[in-house]
């Protein structure tokens, strides 16, 4: 009776889509996981363009690496995010929006990170410490870019009991300020998730993610708190998982609501010496 949640558990473990919460388990050395998604979004608002609209964002894909036993290399991006404007706003860099007409669109950021597990799960919580560097790839010109690189750095925790599985997230990300390269401000970075199985093959999955500016009064434009409730399940065919997830979004400024599908594949690609 005990072998099947424990099974559940481990297959469970260190699966990523459609939650942004990490977990500490890598993926194991020599193996290789893409996930693929695309996310639909209502009421998206840019502070520093001024843009509104409903966000389509189209093969959003994530890559991790097992490097060793408990290391792992992450890089995500996509190359094509499409605003359908439904509004424009006052805003600091609006002027510098080239697309006069009802939609714009741009790349999505790269993220390039690496996670590494500190200490194994016992009676006590898994640890890993991650860091990640995101890239200026979405320019001002499109309304829909920060133009600017930030830097993260988290610590990664997770728990399993029985079926259930939980995991939190905690650290910092330093974000160069979009309207002046010499300043910063450094935002409060959180994740909590749950995975519960309920099946062999099927986990409903939930999570709230996002990042708080601790900064006193107004914090600068593209800086402000920000964050997105998700709610799902992930379905296992083998190495690969079909996921699908409803989001709102935490903030004023935030979606009011959308929706994200995806898959996921894992497989062995190379061996270690």
């Amino acid at each position: 009776m005990l072998v099947l949640p424990l099974l559940l558990v481990r297959s469970a473990a260190g699966q990523q889509r459609p939650l942004e919460t990490q977990d500490p388990e890598p993926i194991g050395a020599g193996l290789v996981r893409i996930g693929i998604g695309s996310t639909y979004v209502w009421n998206a608002f840019y502070p520093l363009s001024g843009l509104q609209g409903n966000l389509f964002q189209l093969a959003v894909a994530a890559l991790d690496v097992g490097l060793s036993p408990i290391a792992d290399f992450q890089l995500s991006g996509g190359p094509f995010n499409d605003l359908s404007i439904t509004g424009r706003q006052p805003a600091p860099l609006a002027a510098l929006v080239i697309p006069t007409g009802t939609s714009t669109h741009a790349v999505e950021d790269i993220v390039i990170g690496t996670k590494i597990r500190l200490l194994s799960e016992r009676a006590r919580p898994a640890v890993a410490f991650r860091f990640a560097v995101r890239l200026p790839n979405a320019k001002h010109e499109s309304g829909l870019g920060q133009d600017t690189t930030d830097f993260s750095a988290s610590l990664v925790l997770g728990k399993s009991w029985g079926l259930l599985r939980v995991m939190g997230n905690g650290g910092f990300t330093i974000m160069s300020e979009p309207l002046d390269a010499a300043k910063q401000n450094d935002v409060v970075i959180y994740g909590a998730s749950m995975s519960l199985a309920v099946s062999r093959r099927t986990s409903l999955v939930a999570e709230v993610n996002g990042r708080w500016s601790v900064r006193h009064g107004i914090p600068p434009v593209g800086t402000e708190s920000r964050g997105i409730a998700k709610a799902g399940l992930r379905q296992a065919f083998g190495a690969l998982y079909l996921d699908g997830a409803a989001l709102f979004g935490v903030t004023s400024i935030d979606s009011s609501a959308g929706f994200t599908i995806g898959v996921t594949y894992t497989f062995k690609a190379f061996s270690l010496p």
